[in-house]
């Protein structure tokens, strides 16, 4: 499958795969609401997309990108050390950073810089880093001097306005959560005519890969998560009278299926094969290749045998992968 090169400008036109019991149907993202049902629950990941890509240099001078990836503490943030480049060269292919000791600073700009706190066991390019800036200033200069996290993939720079979803809030994610792409208000207003409910969550969706090799076999790393009370009880709702629970994305399964911790925290559940879902009935999820984690976590959905077809459903439909690709609105297997 060929990977979407740009963000898209004919959303209502995003193909869309319906995987159920009964099989396989190809269909367009503005048929959703004829897929779904009165007493239908839609969960959606509300995290804005933050600019986490950061061009940076170390004490000696050398550059470096860090990618962020989620916070510890007000300031204080996981981040991913890549080497010299951006995005136009494919992550497993740039060299390595510069290496970057505990208490050494990376420079982003004069004013703009970060001290390494610690690097993870995991490896030496995940790291902690305390930047010097806090509160609105920090936020201020995030924005001045980041860009979106892009891959080699794409065909142009992303702007930051082109990676954020039409219910996009506070702005927790390093990547977007793409499976909501395509939706727009025609589509979310058919839905609630029909009786199905629209509700939020934010998940702070992490990085897809990193090119080091021992990092991208652990994603997704634990994310934060934090579950309004009215959504979780649409959702208990929803169970109580023979609904579906539909999230809009992995990011909202995990923050779901983590709610036995709470309602806020941060959850490091992995899907895949072997996991029963406990809430999540159905998912909407953009389309990937076999060879990538996310084609894993649908294990937690269906049995190997049905991977199998849709994976040719999509190699013969033609769909475009990654996160401005086409769709898959898949329903649950219990065996």
């Amino acid at each position: 499958m060929k990977p979407a090169r740009t963000p898209r400008t004919d959303k209502p036109q995003v193909k869309l795969l319906v995987v159920d019991p009964h099989g396989l149907q190809h269909d367009r993202i503005a048929a959703l609401p004829e897929h779904l049902r009165a007493g239908d629950l839609l969960v959606v990941n509300d995290a804005a997309t933050l600019p986490a890509s950061l061009q940076a240099q170390n004490a000696q001078g050398q550059s470096l990108e860090l990618r962020l990836i989620s916070p510890r503490e007000p300031s204080v943030w996981q981040a991913v050390t890549l080497g010299a480049g951006d995005w136009h060269l494919p992550t497993e292919r740039r060299p390595a950073p510069p290496p970057v000791h505990s208490g050494e600073e990376v420079v982003i700009a004069p004013h703009f810089r970060a001290r390494v706190l610690n690097a993870d066991a995991l490896s030496d390019r995940l790291m902690t880093l305390a930047f010097n800036l806090s509160g609105a200033e920090f936020w201020r200069n995030l924005y001045r001097y980041g860009k979106p996290v892009q891959y080699s993939y794409m065909q142009e720079d992303l702007q930051l306005w082109s990676v954020q979803n039409i219910y996009s809030g506070r702005p927790w994610a390093v990547e977007m959560p793409s499976a909501g792409h395509a939706l727009n208000w025609e589509v979310l207003l058919k839905l609630r005519k029909q009786g199905v409910t629209v509700v939020p969550l934010t998940h702070g969706a992490g990085l897809s890969a990193t090119g080091d090799q021992r990092i991208d076999q652990a994603l997704p790393l634990a994310e934060r998560f934090e579950i309004p009370a009215a959504t979780m009880a649409a959702v208990s709702k929803a169970k109580a009278l023979g609904g579906r629970v539909i999230a809009i994305g992995t990011s909202v399964v995990r923050a779901l299926e983590s709610a036995h911790l709470g309602l806020s925290g941060v959850t490091p559940l992995t899907l895949g094969p072997g996991y029963r879902r406990k809430l999540v009935d159905g998912l909407l999820t953009g389309t990937h290749d076999v060879s990538e984690s996310h084609y894993q976590l649908l294990r937690a959905f269906l049995p190997e045998r049905v991977l199998n077809n849709v994976n040719q459903a999509l190699e013969d439909g033609n769909y475009l992968t990654h996160e401005f690709g086409d769709l898959c609105l898949v329903f649950g297997f219990d065996d």
